[in-house]
């Protein structure tokens, strides 16, 4: 089993930052690829970026540019988020993938954009 923490979580102005961090906790050595994924009100969640065991990194289109993911070891990940957007505003939640496919979900963090 894998437990997940994020925070960092708030709201900001538009043309803001900040940085969220997920904690991993548990059989933390079973862990490979992690991610960062949000759901807004009435949408379907989305991936945000990810990070693979060894540093290799993925994002959406939408953040390439302003976001960075970065990872520290094998406990937590981080999501370094710069110029937001309202349209950023959204639930952001913390993904692991496990051995043998277990997949493992934070309870997530609010984001919210606005002046």
């Amino acid at each position: 089993q894998v437990q997940l923490v994020e925070s960092g979580g708030g709201l900001v102005q538009p043309g803001g930052s900040l940085r969220l961090a997920c904690a991993a906790s548990g059989n933390i050595f079973s862990i490979g690829n992690m991610g960062w994924y949000r759901q807004a009100p009435g949408q379907q969640r989305e991936l945000v970026a990810t990070v693979t065991d060894v540093g290799g990194t993925n994002y959406a289109d939408s953040v390439k540019g302003r976001f960075t993911i970065s990872r520290d070891g094998l406990e937590m990940v981080y999501l370094q988020m710069n110029s937001l957007k309202p349209e950023d505003a959204a639930v952001y939640y913390c993904k692991a993938i496990a051995r043998g496919g277990y997949v493992y979900w934070g309870q997530g963090t609010q984001v919210t954009v606005s002046s």
